[in-house]
């Protein structure tokens, strides 16, 4: 690719991004109370995808077990706040650097395997974790979960106050959360250790043949994943006040696979559009019947059917080669 057509391409790219979050940032003036605090769940659950995506987008690894990193994440901070009594931001940091350092032990383990091995040990690892926060009721309060009360999601930062418990603070947060995720991505996918990742996707033994550690980039790659997954995780219990081990479960494993695959694995915005769709297929249909899986299963059906490679991918693959 010619260096005018590439700049050309990211300027595209980026336009592309700036005006996804310009819209959602507008929405929030606009969306029922129903929908605004849905939408930065949504948010919240794009950047566990987000995360998701640099791992089996960018580096075709295929994790069944990436609910281990966002209950890291979750439980990091919900911990923190609740018995050490940490403010917000120093929980949410303790959350961040729980599936940071996490997500290295495993990676240094699980990158040990390839293709099959390497999603079985995943598995295994995150229902591991699951039975750990179950054994440890007393103290994580298992299926039940705990809440956080609203003083401790009021505090100040350099001198300004901030309460999690408002809508508008949260959906912002959660949309610069968003935004901070996808545009870090985004910059890496772009960088020379990006295209390093791509290769390992496509042709490992190659690029190890060209003198590339692959192993360190798999393990920056996982490492980087989980700490983002571990991101949404801290935020998401933090700004919607509980945590529980339903997170950490096998479905919290299986759902940010489906995100990224409905909207596009490969692609920035993918991970977003998967969520956004996802979430509210499962909400109409809920709403239309009891047996609603049906419904989201004939969906999700004719999505891959139209749409192989995702919604984005498929765009992308027919219609407009630029897309991030």
């Amino acid at each position: 690719m010619s260096g005018p057509v590439r700049h050309r391409e990211d300027r595209r790219g980026i336009a592309l991004q700036a005006g996804a979050i310009l819209i959602l940032l507008l929405l929030q003036f606009v969306l029922p109370d129903y929908h605004h605090t849905n939408v930065a769940r949504i948010l919240v659950l794009a950047t566990f995808a987000a995360g998701y995506n640099l791992l089996l987008g960018y580096t075709g690894l295929l994790s069944l077990g990436h609910a281990m990193f966002f209950a890291a994440g979750l439980y990091g901070a919900g911990l923190s706040a609740q018995h050490l009594g940490l403010p917000m931001p120093a929980a949410f940091l303790a959350g961040v650097l729980a599936g940071l350092t996490f997500s290295i032990l495993v990676g240094l383990v699980a990158l040990r395997t390839t293709g099959v091995a390497f999603m079985i040990v995943t598995l295994m690892l995150a229902q591991a974790c699951f039975l750990i926060i179950l054994y440890f009721n007393d103290f994580t309060r298992g299926d039940e979960g705990f809440v956080l009360s609203a003083e401790m999601r009021r505090g100040t930062i350099f001198g300004f106050g901030y309460d999690l418990s408002d809508p508008n603070v949260r959906y912002g947060l959660a949309l610069l959360l968003f935004a901070v995720a996808s545009t870090g991505c985004y910059r890496l996918v772009r960088s020379p250790v990006g295209r390093v990742l791509v290769a390992i996707r496509e042709n490992e033994a190659r690029t190890a043949m060209l003198g590339y550690r692959t192993f360190l980039y798999k393990l920056f790659a996982l490492g980087l994943s989980g700490t983002i997954s571990a991101s949404a995780g801290a935020a998401y219990g933090l700004l919607f006040s509980y945590v529980g081990a339903t997170f950490a479960s096998i479905q919290y494993s299986i759902l940010p696979l489906l995100w990224v695959l409905l909207g596009g694995a490969g692609t920035i915005l993918g991970p977003l559009l998967g969520a956004l769709l996802m979430f509210y297929i499962v909400e109409f249909a809920s709403e239309q019947t009891s047996s609603y899986m049906l419904v989201v299963g004939a969906a999700l059906l004719l999505l891959v059917m139209f749409f192989p490679k995702g919604i984005l991918g498929t765009l992308r693959d027919r219609y407009w080669r630029w897309l991030p």
